[in-house]
């Protein structure tokens, strides 16, 4: 009877425990929603005032003029897309190669050194990458690479404009080299992780029919790990998009609309660090805070694209399965 009695006492007992576990976690989630909607809210209040005086000519003016209170978010949303795009086009190929090493054709004895230096490069602050950069990649790059990238790019019929200009060194192509050493460890530690849980009998079942190395990745490893593989360039292209210390140091914070990569430009995070603790005024204050509601939609139109990417990508396993 006495033991009848506890039984019972227990199993009420884990009842509520589980009750309580599950509005604490109701709770949680509902909680980073309403967060969420205060930001949004909070940002569109701030931005009231520069809506209601430039409208939609906000997105498409490139003036930047605090005296005469004219606002334009031209030059920084094409310098966030221009080094965000850059750093991608150079962080995936090579982030892709180091997976590809690591799991595949690296020493054994190699491969825990070697990716735990990549997974140290993640750690390393932002401040960090933009002080090496103006310091030291800066100088490099003006006096030995964008010289050798006028003569031999410059001159060419259509991409030439974009490589033309005055070796500065500091400009939208610096920022984007800079955002791609700084993607390339997360990037490349997620295709790691993502390839190794291939199993090893699919792997070998093309080695035994005589595929290469890279025949392996490409056909029976990447379309594996695809879903993983996406998700780990999205992880990078958010990080690119937000990154504010590394590309204010090197992108030059110049609002010029150019059409040379090696020209000094601006990004709406940039815009954001450098200004806006000199902004006086309402007018200046709202635009500001109006570029950080447009950086707010580019990030979450990005991440929702990759959300929808990933899950036609699963629905399509599904199917095809």
């Amino acid at each position: 009877m006495q033991t009848t009695f506890l039984r019972e006492a227990r199993l009420k007992q884990q009842i509520w425990l589980d009750i309580l576990f599950r509005n604490i976690t109701r709770l949680s989630a509902f909680a980073v929603l309403a967060l969420l909607i205060a930001i949004i809210g909070s940002l569109v209040i701030g931005s009231l005032p520069a809506i209601k005086a430039f409208g939609l000519n906000f997105l498409y003016s490139a003036e930047w003029n605090p005296v005469t209170d004219e606002f334009g978010a031209l030059v920084p949303i094409a310098g966030t897309i221009a080094t965000a795009s850059i750093a991608l086009l150079i962080a995936i190929p090579v982030s892709f190669g180091i997976a590809i090493f690591l799991t595949e054709l690296s020493p054994r004895w190699l491969r825990r050194p070697l990716g735990t230096a990549i997974e140290l490069l993640a750690g390393i602050p932002s401040i960090i990458y933009g002080m090496w950069g103006l310091f030291v990649f800066a100088p490099l790059f003006g006096d030995h690479i964008e010289p050798w990238i006028n003569k031999t790019l410059g001159h060419m019929s259509v991409i030439g404009p974009l490589f033309s200009g005055p070796p500065m060194g500091i400009g939208i192509l610096t920022a984007g080299i800079i955002l791609a050493i700084m993607v390339i460890p997360f990037i490349a530690s997620v295709m790691r992780d993502v390839f190794d849980v291939v199993p090893t009998l699919l792997k070998e079942s093309a080695y035994g029919l005589g595929a290469t190395t890279w025949e392996v990745m490409w056909n029976v490893v990447l379309p594996y790990t695809k879903i993983g593989v996406v998700g780990g360039i999205m992880l990078g292209l958010g990080r690119a998009l937000g990154e504010t210390m590394a590309v204010t140091f090197v992108i030059g914070n110049a609002h010029e609309l150019s059409a040379s990569l090696l020209m000094p430009g601006n990004s709406i995070s940039s815009s954001l660090a450098n200004e806006f603790t000199e902004a006086v005024g309402e007018l200046y204050t709202s635009s500001l805070i109006e570029l950080g509601l447009i950086l707010f939609f580019i990030t979450f139109v990005v991440l929702s694209l990759a959300r929808f990417m990933l899950h036609k990508l699963g629905k399509r396993e599904g199917q095809s399965t």
